[in-house]
């Protein structure tokens, strides 16, 4: 299994310089995210011995210390927490590293039990031997962890992290307790900085648009609970998405919290990012943590647009190499929306309409493609991609 992973990282190290220089690419910003997709079996994979990476060891009793600790028993289709709510099924993980421009640069794959708290170090380390620049990691609330951020710092890279607003912290409530202006960064969005420590940065962004829909969204809630605590004193106080807005009385009765639903409309609309550098204007910070949909766009691109799942293999190694080709198909669709400036959406339904006639007469059968619209003629040129032939195939009769 180690040769497929030098042939993968050789591969990328290849494929990334070429498109950074055709695209002069800026790698300032790295988004890292991770996603699940679930495979139709009944029962996951045995158990095998694995280094810290999820890497199947060769040798069984190698302890795996220069990796980062001993050996784990891990199968690769293996239930665990899936982004697809099917927790019913075996997954794996899969994690995607995102240029600001949306270039997908490197992907790497999991066993599916596989938490995110410790991911990014390792994708990190990967990056390291790339000899890249400075760099600013942007990842989501799941690698938030004081040793993520610890780790991140290293090499003078610096992070843009989103912090938990409800997680009860000292630093979110102490950021959201200071007071101070907005400014106005884009259309429905503004940013607020408030300093708390020495060494990390906080930034509030608010989108008013957002609020509208929160409040919304809180006010069906609400009015859904009233409805039911009408109905029966014996609704569940755990009931997802609700339990947020209920108190218990002493006598054991759910009721409406007022002070939570009140709470909660202070939320509304707004974010907390996380940033180490101390340098980064608060607008640069929120905009670059609102570029991380870069990669939830490429995710759903790969299990939409490039048939990620279902997966038909069986094979460790033949599942692990799906996803790089699906990598490499996602980075193709990215060059030819960056090259041409139009979506693949666009271009794809644009040469749906390239067909190609079958003509049989008594000397003989050729076939011969439509002629190209403007649209399809400008989009080859951008590409510098050949015309294609007018005659793309002539066969003679067999009598002639």
């Amino acid at each position: 299994m180690d040769w497929l992973h030098q042939v993968q990282h050789s591969v990328e190290r290849k494929v990334f310089d070429q498109v950074a220089t055709l695209l002069n690419l800026e790698v300032d910003l790295l988004f890292f995210d991770t996603t699940s997709t679930y495979f139709e079996i009944d029962e996951g994979d045995e158990p095998i011995a694995r280094d810290q990476r999820g890497v199947p060891l060769p040798d069984p009793g190698n302890t795996g210390e220069e990796d980062g600790g001993g050996p784990v028993m891990k199968g690769f289709r293996t239930h665990g927490k899936s982004k697809d709510h099917r927790d019913d099924l075996p997954q794996i993980v899969i994690g995607m590293a995102v240029t600001r421009d949306g270039i997908p640069v490197r992907i790497w794959s999991w066993p599916g039990s596989t938490t995110d708290t410790t991911l990014i170090r390792q994708v990190k380390d990967d990056m390291r031997d790339w000899t890249l620049s400075k760099i600013v990691w942007v990842g989501d609330r799941g690698f938030a962890s004081a040793d993520n951020r610890r780790y991140l710092r290293q090499g003078d890279h610096h992070y843009i992290i989103g912090e938990r607003l409800r997680s009860g912290s000292a630093e979110a409530k102490a950021a959201l307790s200071r007071q101070g202006r907005y400014q106005d960064v884009a259309e429905n969005l503004k940013v607020k900085e408030v300093r708390i420590g020495e060494t990390d940065r906080f930034v509030i962004c608010f989108n008013p648009d957002g609020a509208e829909r929160d409040a919304a969204i809180r006010e069906r809630l609400v009015t859904q609970l009233e409805e039911l605590i009408a109905g029966t004193d014996t609704l569940s106080a755990t009931k997802p998405g609700l339990n947020r807005y209920l108190r218990t009385t002493p006598n054991g009765l759910l009721r409406i919290d007022a002070a939570k639903v009140k709470a909660e409309t202070n939320l509304d609309g707004k974010y907390l990012l996380r940033c180490s550098d101390p340098k980064l204007p608060a607008e640069d910070i929120a905009l670059g943590y609102k570029q991380l949909l870069e990669v939830e766009r490429g995710w759903r691109d790969m299990k939409q647009v490039i048939d990620l799942r279902p997966v038909y293999h069986r094979l460790e190694e033949r599942i692990r190499a799906h996803v790089i080709l699906c990598w490499l198909a996602l980075l193709l669709i990215r060059i030819i929306e960056t090259t041409t400036g139009t979506t693949w959406r666009r271009i794809r339904d644009e040469f749906d309409l390239l067909t190609v006639a079958t003509f049989t007469g008594p000397t003989g059968t050729f076939r011969q493609r439509a002629g190209l619209t403007k649209p399809q003629r400008d989009i080859l040129a951008k590409l510098d991609i050949p015309t294609p032939k007018k005659i793309v195939e002539a066969s003679p009769a067999a009598d002639a």
